[in-house]
């Protein structure tokens, strides 16, 4: 029998002489780890150790490698110590563990809680074991998320990186210090605001006189950044400084908390209403004096436009330059708008430029959509055919669908809770065992008992509105015939544009139309 020892540490390492070594943890398991292989007489056919990752991170290099080989039946058994080493999430648990290992005819044996595939016994072991683990994580989380709640509300910097213009104090953990060498530059760009330079005139003026934007400034003097994905990200852009001005860090306060993660499975985030920031005055040094934040605020606010969802922000973050991929800009000349890339004038060399009118886009956009119509549709037809409401038809599907994986769960637990019982009658496990897992099985259920009447309320919700009329015709007509588009028309159908530059000795410019459907 060939076996795969898998091995993982999530602790911060302390005793390791150099990154490319082993923990003296991982070599604990290791060792104990072969032992017991040599002992049931198994071959090892080879080690797969993650060190420094975390129960719930999937993203983990050598357990997909192990995934990998286990599905192209390399070996016959993983082993690892504890069943909490290969995953703490109760849905890989239920994946790998019960469904897809059986399947690739891989046994799974984890030594210290006695998990062992190969005895349909432990099953039920194995599974509150996973159900164990699901909650540490949940329950980690939620502590590790009141800790640095606690710790912002004091105003103590979190943050992996510092902004720039500051550097993490070494002496005091969550305070920041002035970075003298790139406070200059922050100052600079103030000033030359007050001085009434536009965002994208100071961008270039620091363009071309070779200063570092602040992804590059930290990579050239060793300090954490975070790498941007975009081209050029040498160069400093219209947002970078826009975003500069409007950061009251500059002024001493310290604003955290802008983002928030979706789940503790993932890490993902999303944007937080302004309300739920954490805002703490005077928090460190400022590098910015009150009297010159003031005046750039000032002219910010004077220099705001309002939002033409018809014109100017028609088609706002769906253009982009063919040429590097950034997002192009609106501007107005004449009474006319026209987008053009934001690169366009950064520096001197940073993209050739892509320059088209609102109006010609719009124009190029309404003539494909009424091609695509005029060939794929029979609008006659498709009036009788189309269901109406389709979002609504869909967004129904999806809520049955979820309905039946929560009943599917109820009556999981159900059998868990009675699984439960008759083996505390058999004495299988203890009286406070049964009363702690069969508790917390019991308030699962009735969450998802919940959860699934919630669902019931939005299913009849959803069909009072498909049961007030029938428009079809008016939506095909909507999107089918049109002269003009709303911005409404524009985030349904559109994914992005991509706009390339003029071609020469024509007034043709190359639009490339990503849609929805």
């Amino acid at each position: 029998m060939k076996t795969a020892v898998y091995c993982r540490l999530s602790e911060e390492d302390r005793n390791k002489h150099a990154e490319t070594d082993d923990s003296e943890s991982i070599q604990n398991q290791k060792s104990m780890l072969i032992q017991y292989a040599m002992e049931k007489g198994w071959e090892i056919y080879r080690i797969y150790s993650d060190d420094d990752y975390t129960g719930a991170d999937r993203k983990r290099p050598e357990f997909n490698h192990l995934l990998e080989d286990a599905q192209q039946h390399k070996f016959d058994i993983i082993l690892c110590k504890t069943q909490s080493r290969f995953t703490r999430e109760l849905e890989l648990v239920e994946k790998y563990i019960h469904g897809l290992f059986p399947v690739w005819g891989i046994r799974f044996v984890s030594i210290v809680d006695n998990a062992d595939t190969a005895n349909k016994g432990n099953k039920k072991s194995r599974q509150i074991n996973g159900l164990v683990n699901e909650w540490y994580l949940e329950d980690m989380s939620d502590n590790i998320r009141s800790v640095l709640t606690n710790r912002r509300k004091n105003g103590f910097h979190i943050g992996a990186f510092a902004l720039y213009g500051y550097q993490k104090d070494p002496e005091q953990k969550g305070h920041l210090i002035i970075d003298e060498e790139a406070a200059a530059v922050v100052r600079e760009v103030f000033v030359l605001f007050s001085q009434g330079y536009g965002k994208t005139a100071i961008a270039r003026m620091l363009n071309d006189r070779g200063i570092p934007n602040p992804t590059e400034y930290k990579r050239l003097h060793g300090l954490r950044y975070h790498q941007p994905k975009m081209k050029n990200s040498t160069l400093w852009k219209y947002f970078a400084i826009s975003d500069m001005l409007t950061n009251e860090i500059y002024i001493g306060n310290m604003v955290q908390g802008k983002y928030g993660s979706v789940s503790y499975k993932t890490k993902q985030n999303k944007p937080r209403s302004k309300r739920d920031w954490y805002r703490v005055e005077g928090t460190h040094e400022p590098i910015i004096e009150m009297e010159l934040w003031d005046k750039a605020q000032a002219l910010i606010a004077q220099r705001a436009k309002p939002f033409d969802a018809g014109t100017i922000g028609l088609f706002a973050r769906k253009a982009r330059c063919a040429n590097c991929g950034y997002i192009m800009r609106s501007s107005k000349n004449r009474g006319k708008h026209y987008l053009q890339c934001s690169n366009r004038h950064i520096a001197k060399d940073a993209c050739t430029g892509s320059f088209i009118s609102v109006d010609k886009l719009e124009q190029t956009v309404v003539a494909e959509l009424n091609r695509l119509a005029a060939e794929y549709l029979d609008k006659d037809e498709l009036s009788q055919r189309i269901k109406f409401c389709d979002h609504l038809q869909e967004q129904k599907s999806r809520i049955l669908a979820d309905i039946a994986v929560y009943e599917k769960k109820i009556a999981e637990y159900t059998k868990g809770i009675l699984d439960l019982y008759m083996d505390r009658v058999r004495g299988i496990i203890t009286e406070s065992d049964f009363v702690e897992y069969s508790k917390s099985f019991t308030a699962e259920k009735e969450r998802l008992e919940h959860v699934v009447s919630d669902g019931q309320r939005q299913l009849s919700e959803i069909d009072q509105k498909m049961e007030t009329g029938d428009n079809r015709r008016q939506l095909i007509e909507r999107y089918t015939s049109l002269d003009h588009l709303s911005r409404e028309i524009v985030d349904t159908l559109i994914d992005y544009l991509s706009i390339g530059k003029r071609i020469l000795g024509t007034r043709n410019v190359p639009v490339e139309i990503h849609w929805n459907f």
